[in-house]
């Protein structure tokens, strides 16, 4: 291998922010648990289906991101948070589009075993999750750019995963599906709301619009709060339907969680919320292995 190929795998394997891969993983493995525990028989090859096709959604969903700051000077030279790779001119915007592309064929490749075992439904939840990966930052109407970055998280890295994932195993939905996927996406959406108020200087000089820099830091700052909190109260609602342990092992990671946004409360932000940053996805491991647990020996 030559160095200028060492450099562009290199160049790849930083712009798929692997850091960010439990955020795709993680409301599978929850889903996949939660049918378990309700005698639904798992399936391992549709599990590696799901989780290979959603990893490749995810980087997919990296590559165009970075891009397309690029393109629209949303990444500058300045930024506080780590570098991009297109920004910096290690690769163009172009290549990480054409890779993002290929990621979300392979994707699609990765689901045909989805496809065949749940039919129609899930090629519709597909294929919006392929266009949502491109217009997160791209198309006329970016959602990041318009502050529904934290609902897109809720909805698709929360709702759509768990419950998805159990209807594949399950045939249909459930209560317990949504409840466990609205306490998923609420604490991964700590993640992004903590990178957006990282960010904000930077994205109210070029033009994207996130809630942190609509509404100011004291009000990001809250909302990292009420995020790191709310998943865990929700969880409450577990003991109406007879899940006593999973209502209140997880509420074990709480102190955590609260530490973290409390620290973040205190802090301007600066680098040291990249630290926070990999710190909150430490949270939301810790949420799903506690739920996992409390589903195993319910």
């Amino acid at each position: 291998m030559t160095h200028t190929q060492s450099n562009f795998y290199s160049s790849i394997f930083f712009a798929a922010r692997p850091k960010t891969l439990p955020a795709a993983i993680i409301p599978i493995l929850l889903g996949s648990f939660l049918a378990n525990s309700l005698s639904y028989e798992s399936d391992l090859i549709l599990l590696i289906s799901i989780l290979l096709s959603a990893i490749c959604i995810q980087i997919a969903t990296n590559f165009f991101n970075d891009a397309l700051d690029n393109i629209k000077g949303a990444d500058t030279l300045n930024r506080i948070g780590p570098k991009r790779i297109s920004a910096s001119g290690e690769l163009s915007s172009q290549s990480l589009i054409i890779a993002g592309i290929t990621f979300c064929f392979m994707a699609i490749t990765f689901s045909l075993p989805i496809v065949v075992a749940r039919g129609v439904p899930i090629i519709i939840i597909g294929l919006v999750g392929l266009i949502l990966s491109y217009c997160y930052t791209g198309g006329p109407w970016p959602l990041a750019y318009k502050g529904l970055g934290e609902l897109f998280v809720i909805l698709f890295f929360g709702i759509v995963s768990v419950t998805g994932t159990f209807y594949i195993f399950s045939g249909e939905l459930n209560f317990h599906a949504i409840l466990l996927g609205i306490q998923s996406g609420l604490l991964c959406s700590v993640i992004i709301a903590i990178n957006n108020a990282r960010d904000i200087e930077e994205d109210k000089e070029t033009g994207k619009l996130t809630l942190a820099a609509r509404y100011g830091i004291i009000f990001a700052k809250f909302e990292i709060l009420t995020l790191s909190i709310l998943p865990y109260l929700i969880g409450l609602f577990w003991m109406n339907l007879g899940f006593i342990k999973t209502a209140i092992i997880p509420i074990i990671g709480l102190p955590f969680s609260l530490i973290i946004a409390l620290i973040v409360m205190k802090t301007k932000p600066s680098k040291s919320y990249n630290k926070y940053l990999g710190l909150s996805v430490v949270a939301y491991s810790n949420f799903a292995i506690l739920v996992i647990i409390s589903l195993y020996y319910k």
